[in-house]
């Protein structure tokens, strides 16, 4: 018969890390462990001329979510709506409460032609550079 050292600390180093991710899992999809507000999931991508953001906000109206802009950052905002009243939920997955998502951008846009839009419970948002940002041509002249 062998003895087997167990070192107590390993344990907490466990329980730590079952912690953080348990509070990632919630965060990364629109949950949120500490009474905040949830943490918006969103695609990002970027092409030449603009930022295009997209987000669910399943049963939302455009009234219901707001987008401010301040510079390079972006934040959008909202609340999706409480449970039912006086029933008794077998599964309840869905997250309800205020959710916000902040983007820090860090170039430039052009505040003046940015657009929103909603369809079928996706919001799109587009976000075009600054004039600033896009590649030019530079027409070489010849000498004489």
């Amino acid at each position: 018969m062998s003895l087997i050292y167990r070192n107590p600390s390993n344990m907490f180093a466990l329980r730590d890390a079952m912690n953080h991710l348990f509070d990632e899992s919630f965060s990364r999809h629109g949950g949120t462990t500490d009474g905040g507000a949830a943490y918006l999931p969103i695609d990002v991508y970027s092409t030449e001329n603009e930022f295009v953001v997209t987000a669910a906000v399943p049963g939302l109206s455009p009234e219901d979510v707001s987008i401010t802009m301040e510079a390079e950052t972006v934040t959008i905002s909202g609340e999706m709506p409480p449970h039912l009243e006086n029933v008794d939920y077998l599964f309840s997955e869905r997250f309800h409460g205020s959710f916000s998502r902040t983007l820090q951008l860090n170039v430039p846009i052009d505040s003046d032609k940015v657009e929103a839009s909603f369809e079928n419970g996706i919001l799109t948002l587009v976000l075009p550079k600054a004039e600033a940002l896009k590649p030019r041509k530079i027409e070489i002249k010849a000498s004489k």
